[in-house]
């Protein structure tokens, strides 16, 4: 018999600096897939960018999910990328026709080479299924300076910010003394200072004084030469799940409280932030809330899926009082145990494996209306005989 079980590709490791967060994002995403459902094939990509198929994992999910250490290693015999990725023929006795495997990739890849459009591209071009967001969506989403000027075209409130170009990680204060009068006289301080496409707060720092924004800028540089400069809000942090291609959904929204000076690496990943979810906040300002995220993953362009992340100034304790700014896009989010979007989803009703389940639905459902909208010939003139 044919196995009519969904051949599962997952991705993850990459080139980037949060190669760590995706090994695993990966390990929690390989345990949850439906075994009854899916033949998961975990594809590791090295910090060198070598493909290659994971053999640990692989060794341990033939023993049981359980087996499964606490991250995947993107270690083992060399594979080459389109391959692995095309559809594998079926199998049937005799003369007996039978369709190609159903394959979906799952890339769990998080930062540049790897969330910013470069492989999707890639799985563009071979013609594979694929969850998250497009070519388009991932890169304007990485890309924080694009994101913020396509959220100011929709009319939806950022905090202020400038964009940098800096080619020398190593610059003195005094050549950067112009950017950083510029920088105070905008924005005053203290500001963030982030390369503009990375996240999980890589390369992020809060300055505070002159020398301070010049060692961000230098800190910055070393990931990206686009850097964004942001103003410090005196707001709470609010994120939102959104799932969904044509028609997506919002979850309840959850609150992070940083227990460092901000949401930083060690928050994100090591525990050290107390997350709120859902979010104290009453009904009306959840409506708001969960209607922005939609419309910014909709001004975006994102399918698939996204963690919208907001500042809200309530005007209470000390905070400023201009409501609702998106912060940015995650266009694959992490999916550890402590990672905000699948909370979020379950405490909104949507469980761990179920999640997977609809992002391989979404997947199937959007590669399928590409095919139709898709055609190689150069057809007919318009008003032509066809």
């Amino acid at each position: 018999m044919a196995d009519r079980r969904i051949r599962l590709v997952v991705l993850f490791g990459g080139r980037s600096a949060e190669h760590d967060v995706s090994c695993v994002s990966a390990r929690h995403v390989v345990a949850a897939a439906d075994p009854e459902k899916y033949a998961v094939e975990p594809i590791g990509i090295t910090r060198q960018g070598r493909w290659v198929r994971a053999a640990a994992a692989i060794e341990a999910l033939n023993a049981g999910p359980g087996a499964l250490p606490e991250r995947l290693s993107a270690a083992g015999p060399e594979v080459e990328p389109l391959p692995v990725l095309a559809p594998r023929p079926g199998s049937g006795g005799g003369s007996e026709a039978v369709a190609d495997e159903a394959t979906v990739v799952l890339p769990v890849l998080h930062g540049p080479m790897g969330e910013d459009g470069t492989v999707q591209g890639l799985l563009e071009l071979a013609r594979a299924p694929y969850a998250g967001a497009g070519v388009l969506a991932s890169a304007l989403c990485m890309d924080k300076t694009s994101a913020n000027t396509m959220l100011a075209a929709a009319g939806i409130a950022h905090a202020r910010w400038r964009a940098v170009t800096l080619d020398d990680p190593d610059a003195g204060d005094r050549d950067m003394q112009p950017v950083l009068d510029a920088i105070i006289d905008d924005l005053g301080l203290p500001v963030f200072v982030k390369p503009a496409s990375m996240g999980s707060s890589v390369g992020v720092s809060r300055a505070s004084t002159r020398p301070e924004v010049a060692d961000g800028l230098r800190l910055a540089s070393r990931y990206d030469r686009s850097i964004i400069v942001e103003e410090e809000a005196r707001a709470r942090e609010i994120e939102v799940a959104v799932l969904g291609n044509d028609h997506p959904e919002a979850s309840l929204p959850g609150e992070i409280v940083p227990g460092a000076e901000f949401y930083d690496y060690a928050d994100k990943y090591e525990d050290g932030a107390k997350l709120l979810i859902p979010a104290p906040l009453d009904d009306d300002e959840v409506a708001a809330c969960r209607r922005l995220a939609l419309d910014a993953y909709r001004a975006l362009r994102v399918e698939g899926l996204a963690r919208v992340d907001f500042f809200y100034e309530d005007g209470r304790d000390g905070r400023g009082d201009r409501g609702w700014m998106v912060s940015e896009l995650n266009t694959m989010p992490g999916f550890t145990p402590i990672s905000m979007y699948p909370k979020l989803w379950e405490v909104s009703g949507l469980g761990y494996p179920q999640l997977i389940d609809r992002l391989v639905d979404l997947a199937l459902e959007r590669h399928a209306r590409r095919e139709r909208h898709t055609r190689t010939d150069p057809g007919p003139a318009a008003g032509g005989t066809p």
